[in-house]
């Protein structure tokens, strides 16, 4: 997916300024789609100069003028190819991952607070989407389902992600190492330590 077509899918919902879509991508397509608002504007412009979307500018008495991005029918168009692309599925790619599987060359003590820091991140999302769902359940119209599935394998991940750093913390603790075969600390001086 490109960043051009979710903010396509933004600018369906309705005509918006880059500020609005950018608050947007912060609030609900930024939690399945990262964009910094640099970006944004960025491909506004492209998404503009391509005739998938127009700008008007609205003017504001006191204050700068507001320029107001809608889709065009091209663009509706181009959603819809895009649709029915089959999407790629994302590979894994992980900083995490790679210290794990190459742990005995790492500073334990580090990779700990990286994961206690990754936990609270996906607790914070957890919770974040639990609040989202609630408002969405017996939800009537399409759009309340397509954003309810959303929510629901975003939900499946950041439980996952968050319970499974439980497991690898307790894990990691100093004193369940040291009951591990072939641990051997990081010399002081030499690097950092693995304690």
């Amino acid at each position: 997916m490109s960043l051009q077509n979710a903010i396509l899918v933004a600018l369906a919902e309705s005509p918006q300024s880059g500020y609005d879509v950018a608050k947007q991508f912060d609030k609900n397509v930024g939690f399945f789609w990262r964009a910094r608002h640099s970006q944004i504007y960025r491909e506004l412009g492209k998404l503009k100069d391509k005739g998938w979307a127009f700008s008007e500018e609205i003017q504001q008495s006191g204050k700068p003028n507001r320029i107001v991005f809608s889709i065009t029918n091209e663009g509706h168009e181009a959603l819809l190819r895009w649709s029915r692309e089959p999407a790629a599925v994302q590979e894994l790619k992980d900083d995490v991952l790679v210290q794990l599987y190459g742990i005995e060359h790492i500073d334990l003590a580090g990779l700990r607070r990286t994961l206690l820091a990754r936990q609270e991140r996906h607790r914070d999302h957890l919770a974040q989407y639990e609040a989202k769902i609630k408002l969405l359940k017996n939800g009537t119209t399409l759009k309340d389902t397509g954003r309810e599935l959303a929510l629901e394998v975003a939900l499946i991940y950041e439980r996952e992600w968050s319970e499974w750093c439980d497991r690898a913390l307790a894990r990691l603790e100093p004193a369940a190492v040291a009951q591990l075969d072939n641990v051997v600390p990081i010399m002081q001086g030499a690097g950092s330590t693995k304690t």
